[in-house]
């Protein structure tokens, strides 16, 4: 493309047109061009179009959720006008998940449209997909035609060919399908947390990639269209771009000041200071896992049974011989690489017609390659020795299971042992009621939050692991001998992302009027640090220790949620004398908001903006730290304040009762942080409870204690 010689040229080769929710264009120009465009008076900012990844049933019952159905028949109806808006790899639309039975007219208010494109029409859309666009522009844009890309089936259109927006879609809003389950594994009625919403669909993301300047779009329309609620799981690689040069964050706060609650995916990036989507706008989520494990056995030829786990419907008739990866390597290869069993590593006539044990090298190793290594040299099965995700449903071409640090003793005994050992991979068996559940994730990626660490994140914590859902039957890649399949199980953040939404929609139908801070403080204030078993929350594989900057203000009770007592709410004047406090220049609040703003002198500390957690992540010194709550219940009542100190800090909080009257009363309090010991640059965690003997409002504390 020439350059573009002035605005007008540059707004003319624009690829997107924000212009409903909020002013801006997408277009494909030089570094030198961006600064020029800079320049104009009339250009708020410009920033560079990044690519974003894909945060890759029985969960409902877990969480408690009959209780609401059960209980509360008006609020299913009311739920029904609540419309969700899922921005992702598009939707598969004849799966029983969206059919509409029983659902009345599309809301009144909705303004979205049905837009057909390649194997998708008018009729594809009903009372449970109200609406469905596709964005491919910055995609192409960035890489290409979609032709050129992968050599996979795809659809210019919002049909799904990858699997992931189907399944994310339908576990908010699935409707009630009975007997579903991965080929025989987990079989259960499938349904959505909230099964009478609405859909709104907003094709984004391709081959797992979504770009910038796409989802920016498709944020524009969800807003314009209507939407209640907006779930992305989806997000940028670490580190996590400031708030005014990140495509959700700017496109999130728009929606944030349309009354639209944005739930995003924290990321799947394991380690300390990766979770991304961290502006206080959006309701972060992390991932854990339910009580319910998916083991495929491993029968030795001494009579032993080894614990293993994967979805593996495979059924081995009979035993076979048995070899360690590093004992079968190809010519050249040492043994240390041929246990990893990546390509052209095995010697195909050691491994023939046997089962290989692998080893996990790195995290991020593809799990599923290992398998097909295996199996192009002529192997009949795989064990895979992997600590930290054993407890992870990955499925494989052959018959295969993971096992940890228990049983790879046992197995390398016998080995050795074993002058010809054998062994036989059964078919994952589902057990449900396992404990202790939830634990973390161990890809979860966790805070604290880079960009401004008084903002405790993640969020929450959701079920992300092993969830059964609606699939695309074209997406074969990863499915168990690369099988159609009409529901899935996968694992990610991305998972837990949905449940999270479902949970909002719920709330969004009792409380129509609530806007988007009432709602992300309801689910947090009445989340859980416990498991199962009544031990704080632990973090995958191994039972570590967990703070909330692992699982946030802990794992959600949607049934509390419903009626949290007390709000801690906030409006965008208060995110942005939030951002003012945290250094934002007038440009990049400009960025943000559209329009020039100015911050309002005297700044407030950001440790007071009204979040409904409690960070200071410089504290030096005695500080009083503020927070004002919104009584929501109905009869007169008093709140007690109850403390769970931080190591090394006295905490004080006046007044210590709050007195309420009617609904919609706010009362302001003081806590005092009064710290004897400094936490030598790590954060200490507390917590500040407020109980009326009937709600029991919970919110973190998270300080660096600095100096005393």
């Amino acid at each position: 493309m020439d350059p573009p010689q002035s605005l007008s040229e540059a707004k003319a080769a624009a690829l997107h047109h924000y212009s409903k929710s909020f002013q801006g264009f997408s277009a494909m120009i030089t570094p030198e061009q961006a600064n020029q465009l800079a320049e104009y008076k009339s250009v708020v900012s410009v920033f560079e179009s990044k690519m974003n990844k894909l945060h890759t049933t029985h969960s409902w019952d877990f969480l408690g959720l009959e209780t609401v159905y059960n209980s509360n028949h008006t609020a299913l109806t009311t739920a029904s006008d609540v419309i969700v808006g899922v921005i992702d790899s598009g939707i598969w639309p004849e799966s029983e998940s969206f059919t509409d039975c029983g659902l009345g007219p599309v809301p009144k208010k909705f303004k979205g449209e049905c837009v057909t494109g390649e194997n998708f029409t008018l009729a594809n859309c009903n009372k449970k997909i109200i609406g469905a666009r596709f964005y491919l522009k910055g995609f192409e844009a960035e890489e290409g035609p979609l032709a050129g890309v992968v050599n996979r089936t795809f659809f210019r259109s919002p049909r799904d060919s990858d699997g992931h927006g189907t399944h994310t879609a339908s576990t908010i809003a699935g409707s009630i399908v009975a007997n579903a389950s991965l080929l025989g594994i987990a079989k259960g009625t499938a349904r959505g947390g909230a099964p009478s919403a609405r859909l709104a669909i907003y094709k984004a993301c391709w081959f797992g990639f979504c770009s910038d300047a796409d989802v920016l779009s498709a944020m524009d329309d969800a807003i314009h269209d209507g939407v209640d609620i907006l779930s992305l799981s989806l997000g940028p690689s670490p580190p996590q771009p400031i708030y005014f040069e990140n495509a959700v964050s700017v496109g999130a706060f728009h929606a944030f000041q349309n009354g639209v609650l944005v739930s995003a995916s924290a990321g799947n990036s394991v380690f300390p200071r990766t979770a991304c989507n961290v502006a206080p706008w959006i309701l972060t989520v992390a991932a854990s896992t339910i009580d319910r494990e998916f083991s495929s056995n491993i029968y030795l030829g001494n009579s032993k049974v080894l614990k293993g786990s994967s979805l593996n419907p495979i059924r081995m008739e009979h035993s076979y011989g048995l070899i360690d990866g590093s004992a079968a390597p190809a010519a050249g290869v040492s043994a240390t690489n041929a246990s990893f069993c990546k390509n052209n590593t095995l010697d195909p006539s050691l491994i023939k017609g046997k089962i290989v044990i692998c080893t996990i090298e790195k995290f991020t190793d593809d799990r599923g390659e290992k398998a097909k290594v295996v199996r192009q040299g002529g192997g009949v099965g795989m064990v895979l020795i992997d600590h930290n995700a054993k407890d992870i449903g990955f499925q494989f071409v052959i018959p295969s299971t993971l096992i940890g640090q228990d049983a790879v003793e046992e197995l390398q005994a016998y080995i050795k042992t074993e002058k010809n050992p054998i062994a036989r991979i059964y078919p994952t068996i589902t057990v449900v009621g396992t404990k202790p559940a939830p634990e973390m994730a161990a890809f979860s990626s966790m805070g604290p939050n880079i960009i401004t660490p008084d903002i405790i994140k993640a969020s929450l914590l959701r079920p992300g692991v092993n969830i059964l859902a609606a699939w695309s039957p074209v997406a074969t890649e990863a499915t168990v001998e690369q099988q159609s399949v009409d529901y899935n199980i996968i694992s990610g953040t991305s998972m837990s992302c949905p449940h999270i939404t479902a949970v909002a929609a719920i709330i969004k139908s009792h409380h129509p009027y609530w806007g988007p801070a009432a709602i992300m403080s309801a689910i947090m204030t009445t989340a859980t640090v416990m498991d199962n078993t009544h031990h704080i929350i632990e973090r995958e594989p191994n039972g570590t220790q967990t703070t909330p900057f692992d699982y946030g203000s802990g794992h959600v009770n949607p049934v509390a949620s419903l009626n949290p007592g007390l709000v801690y709410d906030f409006n965008s004047q208060d995110v942005l004398n939030f951002l003012c406090s945290n250094g934002a220049s007038p440009a990049q609040l400009k960025n943000l908001t559209g329009g020039l703003t100015q911050c309002h002198k005297p700044l407030t500390a950001s440790y007071n903006f009204n979040y409904p957690s409690i960070g200071v992540s410089n504290l030096n010194g005695s500080l009083s730290v503020y927070r004002t709550v919104t009584y929501r219940g109905e009869e007169p009542t008093v709140y007690y304040a109850s403390v769970e100190n931080p190591s090394g800090v006295n905490v004080r909080v006046t007044p210590a009762e709050l007195k309420f009257w009617k609904s919609g009363e706010k009362i302001t309090f003081r806590i005092d942080f009064l710290p004897f010991e400094n936490s030598n640059g790590n954060f200490v965690f507390g917590a500040l409870i407020w109980n009326n003997g009937i709600q029991r409002v919970r919110s973190p504390i998270g300080l660096n204690v600095l100096s005393t």
